[in-house]
């Protein structure tokens, strides 16, 4: 009986020494497929985001984007939350194009696919919206467009971060995009 709860003891601590040293020394700062899983990136807002992103650090040129994106990204998925101590989807997506694009938009991520602009995928730019349907209810999830396929938002398992829209698992669930038109008369899509 002891030695079994020793060996159970030991395993634990053996997991746990593992697993736990391992997370603390990496930041997630994307689940996008080529980077998934690599340590914390260094170098300037620009050069960071320029390997995330696959581009030249010369093709960042919104730094204030990147800067905001830098400020928020690792904060906890909370839902209606809006500020650092955890936010949704919708709720960053609206404070992102505030602050960034001088965009309003409605709160709830359904509303605000009324109010985009509809593109093609590969007519996307830095700042349009991307939608998906995840769990059978239409327009649930939002994120915004950064460039070569990868969008910022915020995840309900990792919190803020940049995921890639041909990943597989959220491609499945991807719905519409578009770039914000000035609110007016908006009517939810169905």
């Amino acid at each position: 009986m002891i030695r079994s709860r020793n060996r159970a003891v030991l395993i634990l601590f053996l997991f746990l020494l593992i697993f736990g040293t391992a997370c603390k020394s990496k930041k997630l700062l994307t689940d996008a497929s080529d980077l998934r899983g690599t340590k914390k990136l260094s170098g300037s807002v620009k050069e960071r985001y320029a390997e995330i992103l696959n581009v030249s650090g010369r093709d960042i040129k919104n730094e204030k984007l990147y800067k905001f994106i830098d400020e928020w990204m690792g904060v906890p998925y909370r839902s209606n939350g809006m500020d650092k101590n955890g936010v949704d989807c919708s709720g960053f997506t609206t404070l992102l194009e505030r602050e960034i694009y001088d965009t309003s938009l409605p709160r709830i991520a359904k509303q605000m696919a009324a109010t985009v602009k509809r593109k093609y995928e590969e007519d996307l730019q830095e700042g349009d919206l991307v939608f998906f349907d995840f769990g059978g209810q239409k327009y649930s999830h939002v994120g915004v467009y950064l460039r070569n396929n990868k969008f910022v938002h915020a995840s309900t398992s990792k919190g803020v971060i940049i995921s890639d829209l041909k990943d597989p698992w959220y491609y499945k669930y991807f719905s519409r995009a578009g770039s914000p038109k000035a609110m007016s008369s908006v009517q939810v899509p169905d």
